[in-house]
């Protein structure tokens, strides 16, 4: 009797592990969802729509966005944290995610730990732009005009602790000037404002505002980066500028739940470095003023650790918190 307990109990475990084999080898057999923390139309939402549509086609399956803004990044990254790990809810996180790690004091997840990375998409560079209204053309006028308005200069960001609040915080050290900073739900509503006159100053990321400094609408001073951009190339470089330090730049990413099976992590990653490097997406990423990466898991997952410990640097030193 105990004999014949043995091998259904063993039938069963063979039956379910061929189960998850199957489940997992036919992957994926529905709609997958990205989900995005921040406000559709800033650079997160656009590089995840752009590579999104590709890996849809490369894996034969709809790749729904889905915006779900609030605590810079941090309410979309503890919904997915907490998802069903299957590979078929996963995260764009960015650079504000890592810094989020030492800027908050008490999260609810970890990036390093709930996730694995499974491909870094891009990165982009900081420009920082201003209104029309600010009569400022480089980024040593600004501080002249910002000392001249003290106290009435302020600079937005797609969020409290974003690589663009940072950099703004860096300049009013550099320079020894007051820009205040609001924070808004993403980049692309922080670029409504500017444009609008409602705030003067933002270190944006490019993709965000390259449209509206091609069409005159907001003026640029200065890029992060070691060279001038191919579509904007009377625009100097923060070290051209005198501002060498001024350098910090956004990475975009994608992002599984810990406990994904490794085969679903593997299909999934190799399916996003393959569309980050069509000629087609890299053309498009380039359009927006983007560098295309698209590595492996093992290299992005590498590097998001790093990411940590180096943001967590600057957040200490800038003396930045959130509760």
């Amino acid at each position: 009797m105990r004999h014949k307990n043995l091998v259904l109990v063993s039938l069963l475990a063979f039956g379910m592990c061929s189960i998850a084999k199957a489940q997992t080898t036919e992957f994926p057999v529905r709609p997958i969802r990205i989900v995005v923390p921040f406000a559709a139309g800033g650079a997160t939402d656009v590089i995840a729509r752009v590579v999104g549509q590709k890996v849809s086609e490369l894996l034969g399956q709809p790749v729904l966005i889905d915006n779900k803004a609030g605590a810079n990044g941090n309410i979309g990254a503890l919904q997915v944290a907490r998802s069903a790990p299957d590979g078929y809810t996963i995260l764009m996180a960015t650079s504000s995610h890592a810094i989020n790690a030492t800027l908050y004091r008490k999260l609810d997840y970890q990036l390093t730990t709930d996730f694995v990375g499974l491909s870094n998409l891009a990165s982009v560079p900081l420009l920082l732009v201003v209104n029309n209204a600010v009569t400022a053309k480089t980024p040593t006028e600004l501080v002249t005009y910002t000392k001249a308005h003290d106290g009435k200069v302020n600079f937005g960001s797609g969020g409290t602790g974003t690589a663009a609040h940072l950099a703004g915080e860096q300049f009013n050290t550099l320079a020894g000037v007051r820009m205040m900073h609001v924070a808004y739900k993403g980049g692309a509503p922080a670029q409504t404002d500017l444009i609008g006159g409602q705030i003067q100053v933002m270190f944006a990321n490019l993709p965000e505002v390259l449209a509206q400094v091609q069409a005159g609408r907001l003026r640029p001073l200065a890029v992060t980066g070691g060279t001038r951009r191919a579509n904007l190339p009377s625009v100097p470089t923060f070290a051209e500028a005198g501002f060498a330090q001024v350098d910090a730049k956004s990475w975009f990413g994608l992002f599984a739940p810990a406990a994904t099976p490794a085969p679903v992590i593997a299909k999934l990653s190799s399916a996003i470095a393959k569309a980050v490097a069509d000629s087609a997406v890299q053309a498009r990423l380039n359009e927006l003023g983007a560098d295309p990466i698209g590595n492996q898991s093992e290299t992005f997952q590498k590097f998001v650790v790093q990411e940590v410990e180096r943001w967590g640097v600057l957040v200490q030193r800038s003396g930045a918190t959130v509760d």
